[in-house]
């Protein structure tokens, strides 16, 4: 049996033992409940235009800042909190992002009230086509283009289709493992439901 670190994998991963624990341990599989899929969203949205490596590396400093992504909390947050949040190093500080993170959370609570998980993957496709290799991964999917039109309708912000996709290969809404990866097709033997 090969090393762990000498499975095939999606090349993406291979690049940092970062993302070889979140390839083979994260991405792909299915993740459940709400305070789990809003820290994937809001993180999703702070990886915009950046590496995501920099956003794992710093995920347990956005966990701490963020108050574990308990949305109640964030939506309760306030003008010192974008302060605090803006001055934590430990985070990407970009206030639009911030402040996108904020209005979410409200917006969950006002405008969605059959639950962020009922939501989000009430979007997931039925089935779909493995990618042979990583040129055939979408960036985006009509799912994607229609879970990023409802979230804005219910005012998420920061939610394009990009990143509504991103957040569905993320949480195992779509399986795009290539088809050389050893987790092509593995079933998912746990369930993600927290941080």
């Amino acid at each position: 049996m090969k090393a762990e670190t000498d499975r095939p994998r999606c090349s993406w991963a291979n690049s940092a033992p970062e993302y070889i624990a979140y390839h083979d341990d994260e991405w792909g599989r299915p993740l459940h409940g709400e305070q789990a899929l809003f820290e994937r969203l809001s993180l999703e949205a702070f990886q915009s235009g950046l590496s995501w490596l920099i956003i794992l590396r710093k995920r347990p400093g956005f966990r701490a800042a963020f108050d574990d992504f308990d949305v109640d909390v964030v939506a309760g947050y306030g003008d010192a909190d974008v302060a605090r949040l803006l001055a934590d190093a430990r985070i990407v500080r970009n206030r639009a992002k911030v402040a996108a993170t904020i209005t979410n959370a409200r917006a969950i609570r006002a405008n969605v009230p059959e639950g962020l998980d009922a939501l989000l993957w009430s979007f997931a496709p039925a089935s779909g086509v493995r990618p042979a290799t990583l040129a055939d991964v979408a960036a985006t999917s009509a799912e994607s283009t229609a879970m990023a039109r409802e979230l804005k309708r219910r005012g998420l912000t920061f939610v394009g289709p990009t990143t509504a996709y991103a957040l569905m290969q993320a949480t195992g809404m779509v399986d795009d493992h290539v088809a050389t990866c050893w987790r092509a097709g593995q079933p998912a033997t746990r369930r993600f439901s927290g941080p």
